[in-house]
């Protein structure tokens, strides 16, 4: 459905998210099955709880099924609040983690002016979900994840290096769109919208034997940029399942 928003910088851009929900509400249960293995995303959940004080509230930004994110953010004392665009996906996600809160609905009605509200959060993760949204709109959603961070907030984001926009392709049986940056640009964008990234990890990652894999990206970030900041990389390969 196509729908104009006109708040938040959004005013120029036409969305469409035609198809991406479906999509998902179709793959529901079979994502966590395809992607058994998620040591990137855990590791930076991981730096979330040793980086984020006692009772944190958190934002899980599009969500899945809440595993492994939503669930391990709970298990360690945080209040989490999980998004996602698929219907099927929230539902799924209500029954495996229970003791968060799940909402279905568009980053883009979180933008500032937007319909929906959830306040302020202490940290924001998005983990492959960014990559569903066009180019035009990735600065535009970043930009919406910095207003809903407390100052000083932090951020853990995944994204697929590939350089593509809006590009469709063939996904567990669907189809969707999806968005990439090299590397480097991904880290200017990130910049550009005011994070230092303290931490970055990639992975090696194919889905099954003779799949070419996908490098995933892993950026762990805090609001707000000082040139005295220091960023770990590490690359870590791993096999095909």
């Amino acid at each position: 459905m196509d729908n104009q928003h006109r708040a938040g910088g959004y005013d120029s851009l036409r969305i469409n998210r035609d198809g991406q929900a479906e999509a998902f509400d179709a793959i529901g249960a079979h994502y966590d099955e395809a992607f058994p293995n998620k040591q990137g995303q855990v590791s930076a959940g991981d730096w979330l709880i040793r980086s984020l004080p006692t009772g944190a509230r958190v934002l899980d930004l599009g969500c899945g099924t809440g595993v492994p994110t939503a669930r391990q953010l709970v298990a360690s004392g945080f209040e989490v609040v999980g998004i996602d665009l698929s219907g099927g996906m929230v539902k799924l996600a209500r029954e495996c983690v229970p003791g968060a809160t799940f909402h279905q609905m568009d980053i883009a009605d979180l933008r500032p002016g937007g319909p929906r509200e959830l306040g302020q959060f202490n940290a924001v993760a998005a983990f492959f979900s960014l990559l569903m949204l066009p180019r035009a709109e990735i600065p535009l959603a970043l930009l919406t994840i910095r207003n809903l961070l407390v100052p000083g907030g932090l951020f853990a984001l995944s994204m697929v290096e590939a350089d593509v926009d809006d590009f469709s392709i063939p996904f567990l049986g669907n189809n969707i769109r999806v968005s990439g940056y090299l590397r480097e640009d991904l880290r200017a964008i990130i910049a550009e919208a005011g994070f230092q990234i303290v931490e970055e990890t990639s992975y090696s990652y194919a889905t099954a034997v003779g799949v070419p894999p996908e490098e995933q990206i892993f950026l762990c970030c805090r609001m707000g940029f000082s040139r005295s900041g220091s960023m770990r990389i590490s690359s870590v390969g791993k096999s095909a399942m």
